[in-house]
């Protein structure tokens, strides 16, 4: 909507990324204390989340230098490529786990991290909806991402210059309810809120697809697109996640774990 807006030298766009990444850190932090989070293991997981975060960044844009690679033939990464949730969502988690388990092999000798993986699963859940929810505003602030050209449901966007429907504020919406869900359940000392996330936004990501304007590029299943199909992995990478949780991981918070608790 407001592509040229700066403030501080920042885009809206930026802003919003930046406001989202604070707020992942805060909800951590907040439910870190709430369900008795192990003190070693927090300091643990925020190292590793910030690196996350960072490589996460990296590779979202490497994917985005695909998807534009699949639409358009070129592959190239510039200032002006752009990001995309999926690659900072599968980089990120992927280089967490590297550090939690490999690391944290050396670092927790009494495998801490091993029984308290649900626990921190379940509040990444937390942070990474909350997070995503104001990344897709500032997707609406930037213009991209948007919806389907529509005069009747859309709103006029400076880019791509027309009305569209805004599949943006419709996704940041979604996020923010499912945030608020999430972290009541982990409040609740309820388990499986990663695979919950995992499946509820892949189901979401699959159909709001369909209303989507901008250019998606191609798979090798040709009624898919990338987007679609990352969706169904999600989907079925939750479903397992929920069966391994669900026989394995004990209640949230439950019971307290020594002096070297919040």
């Amino acid at each position: 909507m407001f592509p040229d807006v700066m403030i501080l030298g920042l885009s809206l766009y930026e802003i919003f990324l930046v406001a989202g990444v604070i707020s992942a850190l805060v909800v951590f932090r907040v439910l870190s204390d709430k369900t008795r989070l192990d003190t070693r293991l927090f300091n643990f997981c925020l190292i590793a989340g910030v690196v996350a975060i960072i490589s996460g960044y990296g590779l979202s844009v490497i994917f985005q230098a695909y998807y534009n690679y699949a639409a358009g033939g070129v592959f190239e990464i510039t200032a002006t490529t752009g990001t995309t949730f999926y690659g900072g969502l599968i980089g990120g988690a992927a280089v967490f786990l590297l550090i939690y388990f490999v690391i944290g092999h050396f670092v927790f000798r009494d495998m801490l991290h091993i029984r308290e993986f649900y626990h921190v699963s379940g509040i990444a859940a937390c942070c990474i909806a909350t997070a995503h929810s104001l990344g897709r505003l500032g997707c609406l602030m930037a213009g991209c991402c948007h919806g389907i050209a529509s005069d009747a449901w859309g709103i006029y966007m400076a880019y791509p210059g027309y009305k569209v429907i805004p599949t943006q504020l419709y996704e940041a919406l979604f996020l923010a309810l499912m945030s608020v869900w999430l972290i009541t359940r982990v409040l609740r000392g309820k388990s499986c809120n990663f695979p919950l996330y995992m499946i509820a936004y892949g189901i979401w990501r699959f159909f709001i697809e369909y209303f989507r304007g901008d250019e998606r590029g191609a798979t090798f299943v040709s009624f898919l697109s990338p987007s679609q199909l990352t969706a169904i992995i999600l989907i079925l990478g939750g479903l397992v996640f929920w069966y391994f949780e669900g026989r394995h991981a004990p209640r949230v918070g439950g019971t307290p774990q020594g002096d070297g608790q919040k």
